[in-house]
């Protein structure tokens, strides 16, 4: 199959393992965040790790949309199901993230919530034509790739007249949660950044291009290689950071050129911005607020603006105490620090975010990591040469 096999061959996989080993310089270590939660999931499911030296550590970024959606926005969704008599569609991962008083959307709809899985933003406004007399919410969630579907919807019920239709807008933006991540205390380490680069997202990437990410490489001296999505694709970008640290370079490279280009999608850059602005400030999952991180739907499309029209104000509200999905989100702690990892928090009853989708750092790991790591811990001694 044309663009997947390819990119699965163990035996090159392997030949560029011994390729980064060779090249990796054993006197120093690298520490390299792979943004996108497609990424961490590849990792995990392929076992890129046990093709990597020791000394050559990856990140798990917080590039999942579900895993950075706060609880007050689900809060938001919930009560208009269950108090404003509101049909509200979002996606299905969605559904299960943890909310305030041990809901979720899924359990909302067990308490007689009208709340419906959908696969795309068209279904939702079909169900508004359907249901004339009803509200119908999408529930839009997910960063640049998503966004232009929504933009799309907005601006059709717009010219179409679906008066019943509107968007709960909580699409975010990759950018500036780098920016933030760079920036933030939380993973400052005696006054530096313990990030030597990025592999930048594939899909992202092919919507917003790659001169985005040029800004890290100038200001912050942080290489990027943005890689698609297949293990090779990975272990490419991999190597081509490490070379980038060697050469005490900081550039932005493009792995994935059968896919993004400097510019990406113009024709979907410009629909988002004709439907949208920026938010001064969004709350993040794991990061707290970040500035102009999310967008907002313009005065011009504020008949569809769900916030607008059910007079929506947000709550901040504190994650489980006993939940690291914080700190691992921010790179700060793997899924196998915290403390309900795989016991309490599985993905059958998920705690944090984190372990709700597949593309979750601890989803992620609990699949595919976790005997690895029994296996280590049961590891007998290295035998004494003494």
């Amino acid at each position: 199959m044309k663009y997947i096999d390819e990119f699965r061959d163990g035996d090159l996989a392997r030949q560029i393992g011994a390729r980064i080993l060779h090249e990796a310089d054993p006197a120093r270590s690298y520490s390299f965040m792979e943004f996108c939660g497609g990424h961490t999931h590849a990792i995990s499911r392929y076992g890129v790790l046990e093709l990597l030296p020791p000394h050559v550590r990856m990140i798990h970024g917080p590039g999942c949309p579900v895993c950075v959606l706060p609880i007050g926005r689900i809060d938001q969704a919930i009560r208009l199901a269950l108090e404003q008599g509101v049909i509200v569609c979002t996606y299905g991962d969605t559904l299960r993230v943890p909310a305030s008083d041990s809901l979720s959307l899924i359990k909302a709809k067990a308490r007689g919530g009208d709340i419906r899985m959908v696969y795309s933003v068209a279904d939702a406004m079909a169900l508004a034509r359907a249901h004339p007399q009803r509200e119908v919410v999408f529930f839009a969630i997910g960063f640049e790739t998503t966004t232009p579907p929504t933009a799309l919807a907005i601006r059709d019920a717009a010219r179409e007249g679906l008066s019943n239709f509107s968007v709960l807008c909580c699409h975010v933006l990759t950018p500036s949660a780098i920016t933030h991540i760079l920036e933030s205390p939380e993973v400052r380490q005696f006054g530096t950044v313990p990030i030597d680069g990025f592999i930048g997202p594939a899909h992202v990437s092919i919507v917003i291009g790659s001169a985005p990410y040029d800004h890290f490489a100038a200001e912050y001296r942080k290489p990027v290689v943005i890689a698609g999505f297949e293990p090779l694709d990975v272990m490419q970008a991999i190597l081509m950071l490490v070379r980038q640290v060697n050469q005490g370079r900081a550039e932005v490279e493009n792995e994935f050129t059968r896919a993004v280009t400097p510019h990406g999608n113009l024709k979907a850059q410009a629909l988002v911005s004709e439907v949208f602005e920026l938010r001064t400030s969004f709350e993040w999952r794991g990061l707290g607020h970040v500035p102009y991180s999310a967008l907002k739907i313009r005065p011009a499309f504020a008949a569809f603006d769900a916030e607008r029209r059910f007079q929506l104000n947000y709550q901040p509200v504190p994650d489980n105490k006993a939940c690291e999905c914080g700190a691992i989100l921010r790179g700060v702690k793997k899924p196998s620090d915290c403390k309900i990892f795989g016991t309490v928090c599985t993905p059958e009853n998920p705690v944090g975010s984190c372990m709700v989708s597949n593309e979750g750092a601890c989803a992620a790991h609990y699949s595919y990591g976790r005997f690895r790591d029994i296996a280590i811990r049961t590891a007998p001694p290295e035998p004494s040469l003494a």
